[in-house]
């Protein structure tokens, strides 16, 4: 049982040793060296526990993966209402791309690698599959109008995100990561909410994502 618990601790040694390395250099830079030096293991442990480097890239992913699902599952327990569910998975996100390195690695290697086989598509697909039924609840609950196509809205959605994050990354290091979200569905909310529900929808992004004083 210790010696499990042992096997254990040192791969998720090595899987945030990788997380930061992968996301401080990049995967096609990135060497087995690097990784171990910043896991504080040995080449020998890593190889036990991944048989590749890609295998330990995929394992990152993985546990990113995971991860949004525990962040989403906790913020759909709070039962607000679909709009409301999608600004608040929004931000949940963006703040852990700004503190958490295994989130931060994770969301490079799905964005910046093309070599994996098969492709690393599941964690988009997923987003893509939440974020078109909760459109479609939110339509049902009257705040996004019923001309609205959920997967249409979910296939820009998503995509915009992901290109706000990588140009908030480049320039910022994410600092103005939620503003640039801010901006993101004040352009898309015109598109989409109620003409009813407009006024309360504003009123709820300028809440939960507060102007700069």
């Amino acid at each position: 049982m210790v010696q499990q618990q042992r096997a254990q601790a040192t791969r998720e040694k090595l899987i945030d040793g990788a997380a930061r390395a992968f996301y401080r250099l990049g995967y096609g830079i990135a060497t087995t060296a690097d990784i171990v030096a910043e896991s504080g293991t040995t080449r020998g442990a890593l190889y036990f526990h991944f048989p590749s480097k890609e295998d330990l890239a995929r394992a990152v992913i993985a546990k990113e993966h995971e991860l949004a699902i525990t962040a989403g599952t906790r913020i759909m327990a709070m039962q607000r209402p679909a709009f409301e569910t999608m600004l608040l998975m929004c931000i949940d996100l963006a703040e852990r791309l700004t503190t958490d390195p295994v989130v931060k690695a994770g969301i490079r290697l799905t964005t910046e690698n093309t070599t994996f086989d098969p492709p690393l598509r599941a964690p988009y697909e997923d987003w893509l599959r939440a974020f078109a039924d909760m459109a479609a609840l939110a339509i049902a609950e009257g705040d996004f109008r019923d001309d609205v196509d959920p997967e249409t809205f979910a296939r820009f959605l998503i995509p915009s995100y992901t290109g706000i994050q990588l140009v908030s990354d480049l320039f910022t290091a994410r600092e103005d990561l939620l503003p640039r979200i801010r901006d993101l569905w004040g352009f898309v909310m015109p598109a989409v909410i109620a003409p009813d529900r407009m006024e309360q929808s504003r009123q709820l992004l300028a809440r939960l994502i507060p102007q700069a004083p």
